[in-house]
């Protein structure tokens, strides 16, 4: 099946000509880090030639503890994640958790992302269609690829089709997520452009008593493997300083390793780009 394609913000989304990359912080913590990163990142992106998205959640309705970090205000963070992209002339994705999140976060971003643990969640992505942004659904832990289509479906229902799939590893006994890469091209057999999640793919959820941990080690071969089977774009969660990070700090990459990453990344991306499928 032909890979849907649509524009966010005037980026070609779905053509592959480019790699498409999701990157930012876990969440907006403060003003100093979020343009920091946004610098910075950008800087990467007109020196690579990748096509950037910069990542952040306004909160984080998802923590492993009461205690944790989420956030500094609604309208305060989607206010800053609306200035970042004026100033560095940047599309935002964000995370939404409730139906009523749909239209607020709207008036700020351009892409809306269902949470992982969310994605079946019908008034939600429903209601994320409805905004007419396009939505990036995460696959949840606990679903095969090929049931994905059912949760792209209720975005699709809408009208709306600009939608983006997500994989993002699977639970594997407690604590553990693996990934799979058949799962990769079964998600691109749906029909829409599929991106791989390199940074919450190598966590451990609720390991660290209380917080998820993870292995930062594995995010450069599980990236470098999902851009050779052939996805459409890449998803970190970048931090100047992830052990300073309020959230997620044991999978955050940092700041100063995103350029040499992404440049070795876009080199494998551009070999894929002459290789045909054998079967």
């Amino acid at each position: 099946m032909r890979t849907a394609q649509f524009e966010i913000a005037g980026i070609p989304v779905g053509t592959k000509e480019k790699l498409l990359v999701f990157a930012g912080p876990c969440v907006v913590e403060n003003r100093e880090m979020l343009f920091s990163t946004a610098e910075g990142l950008k800087k990467a992106a007109e020196t690579i030639g990748f096509d950037l998205i910069f990542k952040a959640s306004y909160k984080k309705a998802n923590r492993s503890s009461s205690g944790s970090f989420t956030g500094i205000g609604d309208e305060a963070a989607l206010a800053l994640l609306a200035e970042v992209r004026q100033t560095f002339d940047l599309p935002i994705v964000t995370d939404i958790h409730h139906p009523e999140e749909a239209a607020l976060a709207s008036k700020f971003v351009d892409v809306l992302q269902i949470p992982a643990f969310l994605c079946r969640q019908t008034e939600l992505l429903e209601a994320a269609g409805k905004t007419g942004l396009a939505v990036n659904i995460k696959k949840g832990q606990f679903m095969a690829p090929g049931d994905m289509r059912l949760a792209a479906e209720k975005v699709a229902a809408t009208g709306n089709t600009k939608i983006l799939l997500t994989e993002r590893g699977t639970s594997f006994g407690y604590h553990n997520l693996v990934v799979d890469f058949r799962g990769l091209p079964q998600m691109s057999a749906l029909g829409y452009p599929v991106i791989f999640d390199a940074t919450h793919s190598v966590q451990l959820p609720s390991a660290g008593q209380g917080i998820s941990s993870g292995e930062r080690q594995y995010i450069q071969p599980l990236a470098r493997a999902a851009v050779a089977v052939g996805v459409t774009g890449l998803f970190f969660e970048v931090h100047p300083t992830p052990e300073k990070a309020l959230s997620d700090s044991a999978t955050q990459l940092p700041l100063s390793k995103a350029e040499p990453l992404l440049r070795e990344l876009q080199e494998i991306f551009e070999i894929t780009k002459k290789i045909q499928p054998l079967i």
